[in-house]
């Protein structure tokens, strides 16, 4: 099983399965992170989403021993699997949040940008050495979170950039230590488990278009997600 997918009182978790290759993503990995946030995207009592990994690593990136003897087409098919999983991710319209601790490498910087935000743990870092590596992807999540420049160090040199680094930069929204990490995913899962649904729904589909307008059309945006909710009586605070 390249992923565990798991539902519990009302939250999807995702892991990411592969220790022995660091996690890295294949294309049977691509297709069960397609099928899973399809499956939760298609159940309605679902509100929150934590994505993790078992093992040292969160993901190493692309499995680049799949690779081996694979011809033009198949390599196209492959990442093309790869932007679907991603995207399908990011699609989900209740907060996701990746759990990073260990590196995220290439894919894995996509896999974790995908998600609403990161909490991270000190071992986690972030590494997107495509280019230097004669590849190339990874170029467009990080750098409307972390600018061009830092995108760029990363891209062009292959650097790590550590785990309070990212926090530093906004990659990271929360680093904690390992041992309170259980029960920061706890208070976050009981406030947004809590919380009325239709509200952070519109709220993070407001927010995840509006950052791509200008201003008045941010705005708009903003606006008709408050009469959709005036319409649907999902308002002062009703679940």
């Amino acid at each position: 099983m390249s992923i565990v997918f798991q539902v519990r009182e009302k939250v999807a978790t995702i892991t990411l399965n592969r220790p022995e290759s660091r996690n890295a993503l294949n294309l049977a990995m691509c297709g069960a992170l397609i099928n899973a946030a399809n499956s939760i995207a298609a159940d309605p009592e679902l509100r929150l989403v934590f994505l993790r990994a078992n093992g040292l690593a969160f993901c190493a990136g692309a499995d680049l021993k799949e690779r081996e003897g694979m011809s033009e087409a198949q390599v196209r098919e492959r990442r093309m699997a790869g932007f679907a999983a991603y995207a399908a991710l990011e699609a989900l319209p209740m907060p996701t949040i990746a759990v990073v601790e260990g590196p995220a490498i290439g894919s894995g910087c996509e896999i974790a940008g995908a998600c609403d935000f990161i909490v991270a743990t000190p071992a986690a870092s972030f590494r997107t050495p495509e280019a230097v590596r004669g590849t190339v992807g990874a170029t467009q999540r990080l750098p409307r979170v972390l600018g061009k420049r830092l995108a760029k160090d990363m891209m062009f040199t292959g650097r790590d950039l550590g785990a309070e680094e990212a926090r530093a930069a906004g990659l990271v929204s929360r680093l904690v230590p390992v041992a309170e990490l259980e029960s920061t995913l706890e208070e976050i899962r009981k406030t947004i488990v809590n919380a009325p649904q239709e509200s952070l729904k519109l709220a993070k589909r407001c927010i995840d278009r509006g950052v791509e307008l200008d201003p008045k059309g941010a705005l708009d945006t903003e606006i008709a997600a408050i009469e959709e909710q005036l319409a649907g009586g999902s308002w002062m605070g009703r679940k």
